[in-house]
């Protein structure tokens, strides 16, 4: 199972053009709603993260994840000291990535970051969505989906809101 948690801008953005994350923040009390992110966690075996959205987290006061990080690169070459057996750098297609990570144990992934993310869809290999849509139009910036690939229909399975503000919706993949 692959699956995907993350938040959107209404207008489909997942970060600025520059990468900021800022915007998540202008939700009051944003950082004291778990939405879910704890139990959809506890599921997970490891993270597939993608090499800008690993940048952008090493820029954190800490490292936030307990599960094993991979991040799909072809540029970077060593795991920084503090981060050895947390994180490691892999390479490889999609379906690649996923063989060997289900070789190794990890059968229930969390994909993350846009570009990963949307190579994970073409090749058909997101399972799983949960989406939060947070109420701010950005008009441009990273997009969670690209124009490519396959049409591919999910069934929706839950949506809630958090703080009157944020709308969370659950989707699977509709198996044929």
């Amino acid at each position: 199972m692959n699956s995907v948690f993350i938040a959107t801008s209404i207008d489909g953005y997942i970060a600025t053009p520059d990468g900021g994350l800022s915007w998540l923040d202008e939700v009051p009390n944003v950082n004291s709603e778990d939405a879910g992110y704890s139990a959809f966690m506890a599921r997970i075996d490891a993270l597939v993260m993608g090499r800008s959205t690993y940048e952008t987290v090493l820029g954190f006061e800490a490292w936030p994840y307990g599960k094993p990080v991979f991040v799909p690169t072809t540029t970077l070459t060593e795991v920084p000291e503090h981060l050895k057996g947390k994180v490691e750098f892999i390479s490889g297609t999609p379906q690649e990535i996923v063989s060997f990570l289900n070789a190794k144990g990890h059968k229930r992934l969390y994909i993350d970051g846009g570009k990963t993310i949307q190579r994970f869809l073409a090749a058909g290999l997101i399972d799983e969505m949960i989406i939060t849509r947070i109420p701010v139009v950005l008009g441009e910036g990273i997009p969670l989906f690209a124009n490519e690939g396959t049409v591919q229909w999910f069934e929706h399975i839950h949506t809630e809101v958090f703080l009157g503000a944020m709308v969370q919706t659950q989707y699977l993949l509709r198996k044929k």
